[in-house]
């Protein structure tokens, strides 16, 4: 089971697509003592990954000693990082904290369009150098990438680009239409463009030696046995059945791109909120209704349950419209084209 803690909106960038709409550190951020104490009910909840996100997760002071803390209680410590900030002193630091792997993003192969996305001059060449930092260091990394109309052509490219620097994955981001995310809606892909370019994906897939994985787009695994495609993800949509988020401030979520409170680990354990929060329980149902709920593939896709409450005003269990072949569309007239 995997946890994802937003340690901190603080961020060095300003990302146009930032589910998050980071900026600055909020008022009522979890304490050093406070995110001990969280680390440990995770731990006690049997959760084995612990993703430190953000915001920008390397700006937090204290983040050295809450890696080793996980570490410590058994629990995998890897990152979500921008990588403009790692350095050789971070790299080898994290590395000796206990950090598993550091998840970087890289929007495009073209420095140009990635610094204007990330929303800051010279974002690219730091990215860059943070990953060769993390080579040096002996730290495995995995390459980001969030899907819009102006880089899908690249996707592809920067899977082959990822096996040959020498990461170990490329999760690819569809985007979903919260925080800033909001305001460039007009950017994501329409559901035939989403499908094609899953086919594409999971053809690249079964080419390279790294795990490729798309994210928030769960139809890829229906997508996988439609090509024959073998993939090691078998689970499309974990929101609260083996994955959830944790903000910076402690209210627990299905998912970063869900606004549904579980809990709060300020008031209640989080090992309790996992078992019982009420939101978690229906989400574990997997009664979906509509073109979810009959579908031959939902109990490997599932749906994003994120796109299904933003369009069906909150109903995490409604289907997801993005999906071709739930609306029973020419999928092969979209691949043509």
């Amino acid at each position: 089971m995997i946890v994802s803690w937003m340690t901190t909106n603080q961020c060095n960038l300003k990302c146009v697509h930032c589910y998050q709409d980071a900026e600055e550190a909020t008022e009522r951020e979890l304490t050093t003592d406070e995110a001990k104490k969280m680390i440990d009910e995770i731990a006690r909840a049997g959760f084995k990954i612990m993703i430190f996100s953000g915001g920008e997760p390397l700006l937090r002071p204290d983040i050295y000693e809450l890696v080793a803390h996980a570490a410590s209680r058994g629990l995998r410590p890897v990152f979500g990082s921008n990588g403009t900030l790692i350095t050789d002193e971070v790299a080898c630091r994290l590395k000796e904290a206990g950090a598993a792997a550091m998840g970087i993003s890289v929007d495009s192969l073209d420095a140009a369009k990635h610094d204007k996305f990330r929303g800051l001059p010279n974002a690219h060449a730091l990215t860059m150098a943070g990953i060769e930092a993390c080579k040096r260091a002996g730290l495995p990394f995995q390459l980001h990438t969030t899907v819009v109309d102006w880089n899908r052509d690249e996707v592809c490219a920067i899977t082959d680009f990822a096996e040959a620097i020498g990461a170990v994955a490329h999760y690819i981001f569809f985007l979903i239409p919260v925080g800033r995310g909001e305001y460039i809606q007009e950017t994501s892909l329409e559901v035939l463009e989403n499908e094609a370019l899953l086919r594409e994906i999971m053809e690249k897939s079964a080419e390279v030696s790294i795990d490729v994985k798309p994210t928030c787009a769960p139809q890829f695994t229906r997508v996988a046995k439609q090509l024959g495609i073998d993939t090691r993800f078998t689970r499309g949509c974990l929101a609260g059945l083996t994955y959830c988020v944790v903000g910076s401030e402690g209210i627990v979520r299905p998912c970063a791109y869900m606004t549904e409170e579980a809990g709060d680990v300020r008031t209640q354990p989080f090992d309790e909120i996992w078992k019982t929060s009420p939101v978690f329980e229906r989400l574990r149902t997997q009664a979906y209704s509509g073109a979810c709920g009959s579908c031959d593939y939902k109990d490997g896709c599932g749906g994003c349950r994120a796109r299904a409450a933003y369009y069906h005003d909150g109903d995490i269990l409604a289907q997801d419209d993005y999906c071709a072949h739930g609306q029973q569309l020419d999928v092969h007239s979209a691949i043509a084209e």
